[in-house]
């Protein structure tokens, strides 16, 4: 566990680095340090299996790269996934619209319109067409496109990380630190303002939030399938679509990301309750004995 975090966590510096001293999220260099920082938990897994030298296959199974021991329980909660993470996103947006923390122009399209222009492309024609393309694309591609890099991250916290955590600590105790760690991983990057950028280095403790509440529900498909692959999905998902949920928003009062949708505080109760009802009706626990509790 100690060589896990240590590899995980001073990788994931020794990236940012040149982000902290050169430019923050402005540096050309973000976008390529964002991605590398996502491998780092695997980085992470593949040193411990150096270490322990534990068999492939064995090691493979251990750590969720098989569609674990129900294939059919794991492909009809992957095809949920699918559609459960933008329904969930859309939800976020909804409550964060019904409690006043947002204005919305479903008609106008403002906000959408002025990306259009910030991007250098023309916002004539059908824009609600263009938004709801790349809704679609958001859905249907981009997921696929997001896996190799959401395996990255969740190869390391829910493929190796969550089983061994849940198995010392219990099924809550262990997923929610699963997501205090996850939300430290992020600090290099949310203490320049991703994510949140009017809070700056306030971002790293309030994403926390967000990656506690995540971390149960991806935590509980890796322990209800016995595979990586639907947290995996979900992971992918939610980079693809949480974002694009803003461009619905009103040019003249644009939405606060630490208020509004999945990431901000309407995101905490719709996130909160999807997670006590799976533990609750859907009970998991603790995966067969696995080696590295210590």
């Amino acid at each position: 566990m100690v060589l896990f975090l240590l590899v995980a966590l001073v990788l994931s510096w020794a990236f940012a680095l040149p982000l902290w001293f050169g430019g923050g999220m402005a540096s050309p260099l973000f976008p390529l340090v964002a991605m590398a920082m996502m491998f780092t938990p695997t980085l992470a897994t593949l040193a411990v299996w150096a270490r322990e030298r534990t068999p492939f296959r064995v090691w493979a199974r251990e750590n969720g790269l098989t569609l674990g021991p129900d294939r059919r329980r794991t492909l009809v909660i992957l095809a949920l996934t699918w559609i459960g993470t933008p329904v969930v996103v859309v939800l976020c947006l909804a409550l964060s619209a019904a409690v006043g923390l947002v204005s919305l122009d479903l008609d106008g399209l403002s906000l959408w319109r002025r990306h259009l222009e910030a991007a250098g492309a023309p916002a004539t024609g059908d824009v609600g067409a263009m938004l709801a393309g790349q809704f679609v694309f958001a859905v249907v591609l981009a997921p696929v496109l997001n896996a190799i890099p959401a395996l990255g991250e969740e190869f390391g916290w829910r493929g190796w990380l969550v089983p061994r955590l849940v198995a010392a600590r219990g099924v809550v105790g262990g997923l929610l630190l699963s997501g205090v760690i996850w939300g430290v991983w992020h600090f290099p990057l949310t203490m320049l303002g991703y994510n949140y950028p009017a809070l700056g280095f306030w971002s790293g403790p309030y994403f926390v939030i967000v990656t506690v509440l995540m971390a149960v529900i991806l935590g509980w498909l890796r322990l209800r399938t016995g595979s990586v692959w639907p947290a995996v999905l979900a992971h992918a998902s939610l980079n693809a679509v949480a974002g694009l949920s803003f461009l619905l928003g009103d040019a003249a009062a644009p939405p606060n990301p630490a208020l509004v949708g999945v990431m901000g505080v309407a995101g905490w109760v719709v996130l909160a309750a999807l997670g006590a009802a799976l533990l609750k009706l859907f009970p998991v626990r603790p995966a067969e004995p696995v080696a590295g509790v210590r």
